[in-house]
């Protein structure tokens, strides 16, 4: 089969792969009919996360059930399904709280209560990287998916594949930050990035009845999508934080956004001063957003870490996260548990998900698909891979 591999930092390339099998009871085989690229795969593109060995990238995909394991007894052959991007086994602790993103039984090499920066981590994930589980994603033909009586939701044959894909990864990641903001309608919430997760964010935060909703981003063009399919009021972040955190005061009567959503993490845009601080403090990447974030809130309120922060920074700013009385929390977002109720939103005609795709490409495609994704040429926003075209 073809399927996007990753060799190295900047090469990913379409490549002849063997065919996945069913592995253990549990197991499904999907022929993959939608695929996309997530700005979470540039940080191994990049190398901000490493892989030393090639791995099938990927894990937003959908398709249609080839071959299920015994023991999945909720799916058949030719079931149209959209499989959440946290492997998990659906039985242990965390996933009985919520939390397949922990689960402690998907990820065995690499799994641990520490949370460090290459051991201890937490459950598995499609495509992410050996110290995530090492299983091949969804950006191919076919792709096996673990514990396939617990993900995998069926689909309405009524919705488009581009309809219902965003429900693997970055439409239950918006929605989440939201949520974790307690966001129960007439509240200010200020996004930082204005990517595919940032514009979900905000699609999600007028969803929970939000009153004015700021998306901040370093590019104009990702502002004016933000603009044209979210309808939020955008601030351009042109070098200093401290002109947009003003901004967002001023908005809001000097105190600040009740909830703040860092859709960024660790690999925002730097400048040459940023860089050479990082190599100083034997950092890698940045904290920048985040830290704009915790500024923008006002006392009290929420802050909402949605992008991934891998490593460890030591002038993480404490003192105002204490004397700001600031509620954070951050992590891989509970896909499982909110796919059902935002597909219902989408059935419904309550939320538009594929106005944000700006390119749609084949799969043998997908080098030119990561690197204008990377480096946000052609106006890039998401990208959408098909696997047969």
């Amino acid at each position: 089969m073809k399927a996007a591999v990753i060799h190295g930092p900047g090469k990913i390339t379409c490549d002849t792969v063997q065919d996945p099998i069913i592995q253990k009871n549990r197991d499904a085989i999907i022929k993959v009919t939608a695929t996309a690229i997530c700005g979470s795969d540039l940080h191994m593109y990049s190398g901000g996360i490493a892989q030393p060995r090639p791995m099938v990238m990927g894990h937003e995909f959908m398709g249609i059930v080839e071959e299920t394991g015994p023991d999945v007894k909720n799916l058949k052959r030719g079931d149209r399904v959209v499989v959440p991007f946290p492997i998990a086994c659906g039985h242990c602790f965390f996933c009985h709280h919520h939390l397949p993103g922990h689960c402690e039984n998907s990820n065995p090499e690499y799994y641990g209560p520490e949370g460090d920066i290459l051991t201890e981590k937490g459950g598995a994930l499609f495509g992410y990287s050996d110290i995530y589980g090492g299983y091949d994603g969804g950006q191919a033909q076919y792709v096996r998916v673990p514990y396939a009586d617990y993900g995998p939701r069926k689909v309405p044959e009524n919705l488009k594949d581009e309809e219902v894909l965003f429900l693997t990864d970055i439409f239950p990641t918006g929605y989440t930050g939201i949520d974790w903001g307690n966001v129960q309608g007439g509240e200010t919430v200020a996004i930082f990035g204005a990517g595919p997760v940032g514009l979900m964010a905000a699609k999600s935060a007028w969803l929970r009845g939000a009153e004015r909703v700021f998306v901040i981003d370093t590019l104009q063009y990702r502002l004016d999508k933000a603009t044209s399919v979210a309808k939020c009021e955008t601030i351009l972040w042109d070098d200093d934080a401290k002109d947009v955190i003003e901004q967002i005061r001023y908005k809001t009567q000097g105190r600040g956004a009740d909830v703040c959503v860092d859709a960024v993490g660790f690999e925002p845009d730097r400048n040459a001063l940023e860089r050479t601080k990082a190599v100083i403090n034997l950092e890698k990447g940045s904290v920048k957003v985040l830290e704009a974030c915790m500024s923008a809130v006002r006392r009290g309120g929420i802050v909402s870490v949605l992008g991934v922060y891998p490593y460890a920074y030591d002038n993480f700013p404490i003192g105002k996260f204490f004397d700001k009385g600031i509620i954070l929390k951050g992590g891989q977002a509970p896909a499982h548990k909110y796919i059902d109720e935002l597909l219902g939103y989408v059935e419904e005609g309550k939320v538009k998900l594929n106005d944000i795709i700006t390119h749609r490409l084949p799969l043998t495609e997908v080098s030119h698909g990561y690197e204008i994704f990377k480096k946000k040429e052609e106006d890039c926003v998401k990208v959408v891979l098909d696997p047969w075209g």
